[in-house]
């Protein structure tokens, strides 16, 4: 499919045409305590680091990335604490007009309807062209790892030192990044923070949760702790750090 990439801030049009995030991401994740706040102003605020992809023919977006810039000196130890962190730290640093060096990818989505056209590649190397656009020397990203939901009791620190008898690491979405010449950095065990109350989650996840407890729920890459004297689950999901060769 030939396709093209086009950035919101050359079409803001574009904004209102890429995939539903209710068809890409399940319903618990569309109600971060974090995002909540800071993803409005990092689509408004950096709508030169948001882009689609773009059937060439129809001019359909199939696809689309949301990233933004923020200064790390290339040591792993000051990495963001977790995709919250890295967010606030995105649209703080633009509104300060602080200097930044490192693009820092947030989300990559693909319409169900066209997946496994290799268009999350094509989305990942688009970063990394953004990234060089803008005179940024590095790509980072808090990769939501895709199989971890089938092992939501084990812990982020031990799955992402998992591979196949291949050596390539068992994470469809963390080989695809290994593949495109990304290192594993760090684990992210409290990456991103859901707070609910129960009937939420019980609305999030289409189950019941009769009494105080961790479990585990669809979709969910770790447990909820639900507390059923203070009325609320606490989600922290866990993520990854992947960071990409230097851009020349």
């Amino acid at each position: 499919m030939p396709f093209r990439m086009v950035t919101w801030a050359e079409r803001p049009d574009l904004a209102d045409q890429g995939p539903a995030s209710d068809v890409v991401w399940p319903e618990y994740n569309l109600h971060a305590d974090v995002f909540d706040d800071w993803w409005g102003p990092l689509e408004e605020e950096l709508p030169e680091f948001q882009f689609a992809l773009c059937d060439e023919e129809s001019g359909v977006v199939v696809a689309e990335a949301h990233t933004g810039p923020l200064a790390w000196d290339g040591d792993d130890a000051r990495l963001p604490g977790g995709i919250d962190d890295a967010l606030r730290q995105v649209v703080t640093a633009r509104r300060d007009g602080r200097e930044v060096d490192t693009l820092c990818a947030f989300a990559a989505e693909v319409d169900p309807a066209v997946r496994q056209q290799g268009l999350s590649g094509e989305l990942l190397k688009g970063m990394r062209e953004l990234a060089g656009r803008q005179g940024l020397r590095r790509l980072i990203a808090p990769v939501r790892p895709s199989w971890k939901e089938r092992y939501p009791l084990a812990a982020i620190e031990r799955y992402v030192t998992w591979r196949r008898d291949d050596g390539r690491l068992l994470d469809p979405w963390m080989r695809l990044h290994e593949r495109l010449g990304a290192r594993v950095a760090a684990p992210l065990p409290e990456s991103m923070l859901i707070t609910g109350s129960v009937a939420e989650w019980e609305q999030w996840t289409g189950l019941t949760f009769p009494e105080s407890g961790a479990y585990v729920f669809p979709h969910g890459l770790a447990t909820v702790d639900v507390d059923r004297d203070g009325d609320v689950g606490t989600y922290w999901e866990p993520n990854v750090w992947m960071v990409h060769p230097e851009i020349a």
